[in-house]
């Protein structure tokens, strides 16, 4: 009778390890765009760019970029980002502070300032350009962090 039981007990986990009902991950973390296909200084700068967020954005705006509802905003397909590059460059490097509105949600957080050179500025925003489903336009030199910071 034991016996039985762990027959059946093997069945039941290999049918349900089988399942075609598993559970579906809607999260695009994908980098594939035609931009970063093509040019390898954007491929290894967005590659850069995600162990920095992994290290220190991750936490608040989340694996799958869509932040926490009402209090985080999303990096995920934001208009925000989208319309305020020179904006969000400034927050990653200095911080922000203040009510901002995203995809039509309004955010008053503050985001501390996380210490990062000008060049780990340029590829975490390019990490944040090129995945979820955003896929914002030109590639992000430090250069152009610098300008931005200057101004």
């Amino acid at each position: 009778m034991i016996r039985a039981y762990k027959i059946l007990f093997i069945a039941i986990l290999v049918v349900s390890c089988n399942s075609n009902n598993k559970k579906k991950n809607n999260a695009d973390y994908s980098i594939k765009t035609t931009q970063t296909q093509k040019d390898p200084d954007v491929k290894a700068s967005i590659e850069r760019g995600k162990l920095v967020y992994n290290d220190l954005c991750i936490t608040c705006h989340m694996s799958n970029g869509e932040g926490a509802p009402k209090v985080f905003p999303p990096l995920a397909q934001s208009d925000y980002l989208k319309n305020n590059q020179e904006e969000s460059i400034k927050g990653i490097k200095n911080g922000m502070s203040g009510e901002i509105v995203v995809n039509g949600i309004t955010y008053n957080s503050v985001m501390a300032p996380l210490g990062l050179s000008n060049e780990e500025v340029a590829d975490v925003m390019n990490y944040i350009n090129n995945s979820w489903g955003n896929n914002f336009g030109k590639m992000i030199t430090t250069e152009d962090v610098t300008k931005v910071i200057k101004n």
